[in-house]
């Protein structure tokens, strides 16, 4: 996999138009586009439908944790619009994620499904305030183990533990790391992050960068910086 073909960028804007804008900029160096819960909510289909058009690839960010009939029929609908990759909060059970696998297969994409470990804003003391007690790593594994289990084909987790994550679930097991933060940007509300080059020589199969690109001065040639850091791994 080429460093070009690692990087998703966070469409995280608050217009359709903005978005589009951003599309046609970047498009010269990034090919996967991630759609969160804000934009799917005011604009997605529309955004969907443009990205498609373009032949570029969606990351469908909306972290489904519902009960496992409803996921299956969310996993269903997004691999018949054959998004390229969706995520699941693991805290949902092994009993959705498997239902989300099975949703997708027969949606009869090829969708990739991606568990929601511990998000990369939360730290030891904010997983406590929600009744999860233990080391962050050890949550991460023990919810990667589920995704695992469950059939899906990777998980969404912090960079700093996907080397611990490839050696219990094996190395063709996808990790997509967010919260990546390059030397010359800030972390704002992210704890547990990583420079674009960390990312990768940790083990990471996907980065997603958000802020660090769409606030550049120059989108385009941030995002070429990020790729030029992943080069040669």
């Amino acid at each position: 996999m080429t460093a070009k073909e690692r990087l998703i960028v966070a469409l995280d804007v608050d217009s359709l138009e903005k978005a589009k804008e951003l599309i046609d900029m970047l498009s010269p160096e990034v090919d996967i586009f991630k759609i969160g819960i804000a934009p799917f909510t005011g604009f997605g289909g529309e955004l969907l439908e443009e990205l498609s058009s373009r032949g570029k690839k969606v990351f469908l960010d909306l972290k489904f944790h519902d009960i496992p009939n409803t996921v299956r029929g969310a996993s269903r609908e997004a691999a018949r619009k054959n998004v390229f990759m969706m995520n699941f909060h693991c805290l949902g059970g092994e009993e959705m994620l498997k239902a989300a696998s099975e949703g997708a297969r027969e949606g009869g994409g090829e969708t990739i499904l991606l568990g929601v470990t511990i998000l990369t804003s939360m730290d030891k003391e904010a997983m406590s305030k929600i009744g999860l007690e233990g080391e962050v790593e050890g949550k991460v594994l023990e919810l990667a183990g589920s995704a695992k289990r469950a059939g899906l084909n990777g998980v969404v987790a912090s960079a700093k533990e996907a080397r611990e994550i490839k050696k219990k679930c094996g190395e063709d097991f996808i990790i997509v790391a967010p919260g990546i933060r390059p030397e010359w940007s800030q972390k704002a509300d992210q704890k547990r992050t990583l420079t674009p080059k960390e990312a990768i020589e940790e083990g990471a199969d996907y980065i997603v960068v958000g802020r660090p690109i769409l606030q550049a001065e120059d989108p385009l040639e941030a995002a070429r910086k990020i790729i030029n850091e992943m080069e040669g791994f």
